[in-house]
């Protein structure tokens, strides 16, 4: 059961929301009254995060459930959120289990999944390197492999089908290749890094049963050929770009595997090589899937409200008048930003941010055990309704409007929050703009008659396996 993406009459409710007539209500999975039991629960959670969660999972502050052996405690207010993870920061800083040993064999002791002494000691090389001080330095690279995309869809002319996840992705990959690669090396490289991350993360498991059960972190995971492959094929790209890159260097260009080869820590230490392998690794997906699920999300969430597309497309023809976008023109653009944050809180690209706790520790005056599993769920918290008007609804005038019922930044996480928040937020923020400007000038993307689009969340979130959606070139 799902919510239909019009609404019709004058009113309706939706949870315990009125919405009006003209309100836009986009999809999302059924929510149960009553729970199912934990088994039941499991099995659905293998195949989308955002099945399992019932109305008072939404509405509630701080929860508490027994799996098997794990207590399971859900943060879902900004007090709660900021105890957990900034004040609690160094008992709660350890990724969950799961999320450790899904992505241990592709990104290695990266950023993202590192923890104590290693996370430290990394985030301090790394973080300025894809700092928000650098982005501008990025943004051409950023344009001009943007602009390429809009040549490609122009060729394809009046009602050409596309399917926007897809493209987007292939955008995004194209962009963080070059980026993180520089331009050459980039192009020559994107298609085999895309395509290896893409078929590891239609293989690995979505839970970790064994640690539900309190087995031991020892104990060996079994990871059959489907992953090994594609993170031998990962792997040895990273090797071949590190190996040509003096070749490259003398071309001056700013590249993020340079910064990674250049960097020295506090003792003047430059990286092991199997380090720079992780970061740039660490640097890839969460630059690529996560962007390029937001975009996607994005036209989706257009093509079926009217009145935001319009709002969009005037502040696009009154700014740019025709011309691409600078990284100097970001700023004024505060709507096309508002419908990226309007749909980084109703999709977030992560869904489920866990930690688990390495230390007896409490939070919002409840004893939170060792080894518990600690929770801020963006998907929950981003539809409170004690948090936000109308939760379900997209709007991104909510953003602009200073009236609007809108949390603080501890109640709206899609980029975590805390000591751990994503180092390349201004990097992702920045990308989405600029790509949403330079696209949705000169073209209107409809979604195609019959398509069905689900949310679905595994590692990260997605509208369904695919997004087919037809082109249509804007008459300005």
């Amino acid at each position: 059961m799902t919510v239909s993406a019009q609404v019709s009459g004058d009113t309706r409710k939706v949870g315990a929301t009125t919405t009006k007539a003209e309100d836009f209500v986009p999809p999302y999975p059924f929510r149960y009254e009553k729970m199912p039991p934990v088994w039941s629960l499991i099995g659905m959670a293998k195949r989308n995060f955002l099945s399992i969660w019932g109305v008072d999972d939404f509405q509630s502050r701080l929860r508490s459930k027994k799996i098997f052996t794990r207590e399971l405690v859900i943060c879902n207010r900004p007090d709660v959120v900021r105890e957990a993870f900034q004040t609690n920061h160094e008992v709660l800083q350890r990724k969950s289990p799961q999320m450790r040993h899904a992505l241990q064999p592709l990104l290695g002791d990266g950023l993202f999944i590192s923890d104590t002494e290693t996370w430290a000691k990394r985030r301090k090389v790394v973080a300025p390197i894809i700092h928000g001080s650098r982005v501008r330095g990025f943004a051409p690279i950023m344009i001009e492999t943007i602009e390429e995309k809009r040549a490609d869809w122009a060729v394809q002319g009046e009602g050409a089908e596309v399917d926007a996840l897809a493209d987007m992705a292939h955008l995004t990959a194209e962009i963080i290749c070059r980026t993180i690669f520089g331009r050459q090396l980039g192009k020559d490289y994107a298609a085999e890094v895309v395509q290896g991350f893409s078929d590891y993360q239609r293989h690995i498991d979505q839970i970790d049963i064994l640690s539900l059960f309190g087995l031991p972190e020892w104990l060996p995971r079994f990871r059959g050929r489907a992953i090994k492959k594609p993170v031998e094929r990962i792997m040895t790209v990273l090797d071949k770009i590190i190996a040509s890159y003096e070749a490259q260097k003398e071309s001056g260009e700013t590249s993020v595997i340079g910064g990674l080869l250049e960097a020295r820590d506090e003792n003047g230490e430059p990286l092991s090589r199997d380090a720079i392998i992780s970061e740039a690794a660490v640097i890839f997906m969460a630059g690529h899937e996560t962007t390029a699920n937001t975009l996607a999300w994005a036209w989706f969430l257009l093509s079926q409200c009217d009145k935001s597309r319009a709002k969009l497309q005037a502040e696009l023809d009154t700014v740019l008048a025709g011309r691409s976008p600078t990284f100097q023109d970001v700023p004024n653009l505060p709507y096309t930003k508002a419908v990226i944050e309007e749909t980084l809180r109703l999709y977030p690209p992560v869904p489920i941010l866990a930690r688990e706790a390495m230390a007896d520790t409490s939070i919002g005056g409840k004893s939170v055990p060792k080894g518990s599993l600690v929770m801020v769920v963006p998907w929950l918290m981003h539809r409170n309704p004690v948090l936000w008007s109308k939760p379900d609804v997209f709007d991104p005038g909510r953003f602009l409007n200073p009236k609007s019922k809108k949390p603080n930044k501890y109640g709206y996480v899609p980029f975590s929050i805390g000591p751990r928040i994503c180092a390349g937020l201004q990097f992702g923020m920045t990308e989405a703009i600029l790509s949403l400007a330079i696209l949705a000038q000169d073209f209107e993307l409809k979604l195609k008659e019959g398509t069905d689009v689900q949310p679905v969340a595994r590692l990260t979130l997605r509208p369904g396996e695919n997004l087919p959606m037809t082109l249509h070139p804007r008459r300005t």
